[in-house]
């Protein structure tokens, strides 16, 4: 079967035997590309890439993969918290093959069948949609909360939506480009002013790091979702003279009885406008190393690119 593998200076289509083994045979329908994927390249890796992926069971139910799962035994996984699995999660296109292919193999328990009104050719969006809804769950984000967003794509613009289906009317998103001002509008989100409950950070850099730490209010909270660079001069002062609280965000996982990538899947559901806007180009597998290049510039228009097997 064909698959894209990260090479040194870029991707590549190579042909690899279908999965084996243990779990459910998914026909691979749609995977998306995000800034992790093109950081992967960057560190050297050779693996197979994907982690936003979606597609078909062999009985015909669509589904979406969580990349990130652990054991399903250990304390942490049965209490829901398998992004912080206790023999170390699995994180798909990094540390394990991933789904930028024609067929993959996942565990039963990292697979949610698609809600009607949710197209598996856009189901790619439930990963990254995920991580921008555990931020907000992260940040305990409410009715009565003011939220930031530092950072306008994809990911930014998700946190935004998940905020407001958590009920926070006051969402405002710090944006660069026309396009992610264009979303900013669309979705009916404000730029930002300052004082914020709560200020979710994913543009993972130095700069915005430290933006979401000055418009945070004093006893606030930064959520964050970047991985930043080894170098990176963290805003420790600044939060400290105002008791500003710095929360990682790790993936995604299940609270309450009820998996995070379920909520989102819902969400997208019920809310078509952002698939529409976000899912910005599509290309077929063999075109996919220039997939990744259009994705490097978010500065031409684009959100998320998606290879379709």
């Amino acid at each position: 079967m064909r698959a894209v593998r990260n090479a040194p200076t870029g991707v590549e289509v190579v042909e690899v035997d279908e999965p084996q083994g243990d779990g459910e045979l998914i026909r691979v329908a749609a995977t998306g590309i995000c800034a992790s994927d093109l950081n992967y390249v960057r560190w050297g890796s050779t693996q197979i890439a994907g982690h936003e992926f979606a597609g078909v069971l062999e009985d015909g139910t669509a589904v979406a993969v969580e990349a990130i799962f652990g054991c399903g035994a250990c304390p942490q996984c049965e209490r829901g918290s398998y992004n912080l699995c206790e023999r170390g999660p699995t994180a798909l296109g990094m540390m394990d093959p991933g789904g930028m292919c024609e067929w993959f193999r996942a565990p039963r328990h990292a697979l949610i069948q698609l809600p009607p009104g949710l197209d598996v050719a856009d189901a790619c969006l439930v990963e990254p949609a995920s991580v921008a809804w555990h931020s907000c769950h992260v940040g305990d984000v409410g009715p009565d909360t003011r939220v930031a967003i530092v950072g306008a794509g994809a990911i930014g613009i998700l946190a935004a939506a998940s905020a407001q289906a958590m009920g926070a009317s006051d969402v405002a998103v710090e944006a660069r480009h026309p396009h992610q001002h264009d979303a900013r509008e669309q979705i009916g989100a404000v730029t930002p002013t300052g004082d914020y409950d709560v200020v979710i950070e994913t543009g993972g850099s130095e700069s915005a790091l430290h933006r979401a730490v000055e418009l945070t209010r004093p006893g606030g909270t930064v959520v964050y979702v970047g991985v930043y660079d080894p170098d990176t001069t963290w805003p420790h002062h600044e939060a400290f003279l105002r008791e500003v609280a710095l929360q990682p965000s790790l993936g995604y996982c299940g609270h309450d009885g009820r998996r995070e990538f379920a909520e989102v899947a819902d969400m997208l559901a019920s809310r078509p406008d952002l698939v529409s806007m976000l899912v910005t180009h599509r290309f077929p597998i063999d075109d996919a190393p220039e997939a990744y290049r259009v994705a490097q510039d978010k500065s031409k228009g684009v959100f998320r690119v998606v290879v379709e097997p």
